[in-house]
């Protein structure tokens, strides 16, 4: 079941959401002195970071992945990468980071990732965002990519630019422990309507989801 958090405005339900990725990471480490977390591309998630990063966590041993990447060159301001560097990564000291290579193109950046994400049994944390079209990742309505069972995929066609991506599979993000999802009702009240009356989207098929949203205005 997915459980929602809603809050009068978006800042809070980022600063809820930052706790509770913290406190996630936390009960991992305290668990298995290690955590494995994979994160967002986009704007919803900046703020979340920012704060995120103000936390004192023992960043040494959180080990940080891709939901997705764009298919761009190293340091192209539109890459996942280099927003969660400005946000996060260069805000906490020493820490593990894998990007994926998606300047080699989908197929190879892709077969190349499978390699790290093959080395863990699985990821304990998905933080993740949502798009108006009830995508995740790069994982978008009606893409060829929905069928594509091994661990990290190529995907190509994108709706949204640029039109070939790399992204973790559905069956990756089943496997997660904890999916986290923050975004604004704002653009997207209708298709959070359409998540929760269970509609066959894929943000819907990848298992339970913490939601932190705002309220609707």
């Amino acid at each position: 079941m997915h459980k929602w958090f809603v809050y009068k405005e978006f800042d809070d339900a980022a600063k809820a959401a930052a706790d509770l990725l913290a406190s996630k990471i936390n009960t991992c480490i305290e668990r298995k002195d290690e955590c494995h977390i994979a994160l967002p591309g986009g704007n919803s998630p900046k703020q979340c970071l920012a704060y995120l990063a103000e936390m004192n966590l023992p960043w040494q041993k959180v080990h940080w992945y891709l939901g997705d990447e764009r298919c761009y060159p190293p340091g192209h301001e539109e890459r996942n990468d280099v927003m969660l560097e400005k946000y996060l990564w260069s805000n906490i000291g020493e820490t593990n980071i894998y990007r994926i290579p998606a300047e080699l193109g989908p197929e190879k950046a892709a077969e190349e990732y499978r390699k790290v994400i093959e080395k863990i049994e699985k990821l304990d944390i998905a933080f993740l965002g949502m798009g108006e079209d009830g995508h995740t990742a790069s994982l978008f309505p009606d893409n060829d990519a929905l069928n594509d069972n091994r661990t990290v995929i190529p995907v190509f066609n994108s709706p949204k630019a640029p039109a070939e991506r790399v992204s973790l599979s559905i069956d990756t993000l089943q496997k997660t422990q904890n999916r986290v999802v923050l975004t604004s009702s704002a653009s997207k009240a209708s298709m959070l309507e359409r998540i929760k009356k269970g509609e066959d989207l894929p943000i819907n098929s990848i298992g339970d989801i913490y939601w932190y949203i705002d309220q609707q205005n």
